[in-house]
Parts: C-alpha cells; sequence; structure tokens
C-alpha cells in the first residue's frame, strides 16, 4: 500500500532466440519483496501489524513512520 508495488510477469524471448528460432522460455510472475511487519505507532500509542515491501520500509524511514501510514490510509487521524 505505502509503494502501491504489485506483481508483474517478466520472461519472453533472448534477442539470441529471435535471431535463430521460435522457442519461448516461458512467462513468470515476479513478485515485490513484501514483508509481514509489527511496527508501534508512538503517535496513536499502538502496534499496527502490515505487509510492507523492503523499499517501503525505507520510506517510513525516511519520512517516518506515522506520516507515511497515514498517507497510505492504513491508520486513522488521531
Amino acid at each position: 500500500m505505502i509503494t502501491k508495488k504489485s506483481s508483474v510477469v517478466g520472461g519472453g524471448y533472448s534477442n539470441r532466440t529471435r535471431a535463430t528460432k521460435f522457442n519461448p522460455t516461458g512467462k513468470k510472475r515476479k513478485y515485490p519483496n513484501l514483508q509481514k511487519k509489527k511496527i508501534f505507532v508512538p503517535e496513536l500509542n499502538k502496534t499496527v501489524n502490515i505487509e510492507v515491501s523492503a523499499r517501503g520500509m525505507r520510506t517510513m524511514k525516511k519520512r517516518g513512520t506515522y506520516a507515511t501510514l497515514l498517507k497510505a490510509g492504513l491508520v486513522k487521524a488521531k
């Protein structure tokens, strides 16, 4: 929710395969690095369970946990 990351479909052909013959490599769904975390929010004086990507954790560290969760709509304003 914080970074709005979702899964993407990767794979396809290498350039070498395109140049020689038709030989599909298949598609594979790639998922973001989501982790379940229990975070204490001092402004609310309670703990929040969230599923956040590694990039989202860096964002929370930079902007502040409460501000980031509030902007993402994961917590309500006090």
